[in-house]
Formats: C-alpha cells, structure tokens, sequence
C-alpha cells in the first residue's frame, strides 16, 4: 500500500501582528505534522520594499523546507490575503489553504477596502510620519484585555506588536491564482460574512463561537479544528488544483 506523507502545515500570521499568533497551536500538531511558523515582524522594519505584500510572501516562503512534502497553508486574519502570492513562490507544493477567522483574498483591492469607512477614517488619523501605531492601540485597552485576559499572555503579544506602514493597507493586494481546495473556520461573528461567502463556494466550512484571538486563548480547540481541515481536505501528492 502506498503511504502519502504528512503535509507540511506553515502557519501564516497576520502581519498587523505577531508569530506567537499561532506558537501554541503548531505545538500541538507538531506530534502529527511538519510544522513551520514564519515570523513576518520583520518586514516592515526594512525600507525601501518595492512592494509590501511580495515581501511579506519571501518572508513566509523563505523558512520552508523544500524537502518535498505538500504544503497547506494556514493562514489567521490579514494573512488571508497573502496566501495566493506565498503560494507562487512555493508552486505545485502547496496542495490547499485553512482560512482560520482570515479575509480571504482581494486581489486588485486594498486592506483599507475591506473595512468600513469609519474604522479607515480612525486608523487613517492614528498614522504619525506614515506609520501607525501597534494594533493594540487602535483599540480602547479594554479590548485586548478581554480578548487576552491573562497578562503574561498578553504582554508577550503586545511585545511583538509591528509598526503597520499606512503604505501596507493602502496597497492593492497582487493578482495570483487562489488555492484550491480550502477550508474556513469561523471563530468570531466579525467573520460570519465571509464564512457564508466560503460556504457558497464549496469550501469546507466550521464555525465555533470562540473569539478571533482564539489561537492564543484555545489552542488546543483550534489545533483540533485545523487537524479536521487538513483531514477533510485530503491533502494527496498531486499538485493543486490551484495553477
């Protein structure tokens, strides 16, 4: 009987924040699966990037092994977008993408597009020398206490926190072939929308009442969501469907 390997699972985070995003739950699959957790906090630190969202690509391609396993990637909040530009820099490894509480790809249009009017006009007035602030304090303080709510958890979070060039969300996200298969898992009702909209495209789709910075909160329920996706996605050794 032939034996398929395990995929590898790199863990993309958002680059608003930082890698430990996803440190708990690579952990608990790492027993089951090569795991891979690029750190993208660097990128906006280095100036004169032609183009942010291909560098922030090199960044999550760069740490893969290329020892020939499918890759899957998974992918928390703003990295969504950055799945189909990482996937051209793997080629016909990458097999499928897990969506985890992630705006899916917008190709042509920015990030500030994909937020209301109100929360742009807000963060457009943070921005100081073209930079804005952490993405804890886009917020009151409260809500990242409640979302993080025990204090060593959350201080090593906020210490991790970039400095988001306005350039970033102002920049049109590049065109490249979405992959195919994918799963989406809803972890808070901010991302019921996109949810419905995975639902209707044939993806496989979970939904939980957790809270979007469950990853860091719950990893062991979201490892497990993941391990289901990765499971019902029947990640093979033929290339995807994608390209």
């Amino acid at each position: 009987m032939e034996v398929t390997a395990r995929p590898l699972l790199v863990f993309v985070h958002s680059p608003l924040v930082g890698p430990s995003t996803w440190t708990a739950v690579a952990e608990r699959l790492g027993s089951r699966y090569p795991v891979v957790t690029p750190s993208l906090t660097g990128v906006f630190a280095k100036s004169g990037d032609p183009g942010l969202y291909h560098a922030l690509a090199d960044a999550v391609a760069l740490p893969v092994p290329d020892t020939g396993e499918p890759v899957v990637l998974v992918a928390h909040s703003g990295a969504g977008a950055l799945l189909p530009v990482v996937a051209e820099r793997l080629g016909d490894r990458v097999r499928a993408a897990v969506y985890v509480d992630a705006l899916p790809p917008h190709p042509g249009s920015r990030w500030l597009d994909t937020v209301p009017q109100e929360l742009r006009d807000h963060l457009l007035g943070l921005a100081h020398n073209g930079l804005l602030p952490p993405w804890n304090e886009w917020f009151p303080p409260e809500v990242l206490a409640e979302l993080l709510p025990e204090p060593g958890l959350r201080e090593k979070f906020v210490a991790e926190l970039p400095r988001v060039p306005v350039t970033y969300l102002a920049e049109p996200a590049p065109s490249a072939a979405e992959v195919n298969p994918a799963a989406y898992l809803r972890l808070s009702e901010g991302y019921d929308e996109v949810a419905d909209e995975a639902e209707s495209r044939g993806w496989w789709v979970r939904r939980r009442q957790y809270d979007h910075l469950a990853p860091l909160t719950r990893p062991g329920d979201v490892a497990a969501l993941v391990d289901a996706a990765v499971t019902a996605l029947d990640v093979g050794t033929g290339p995807s469907s994608a390209r």
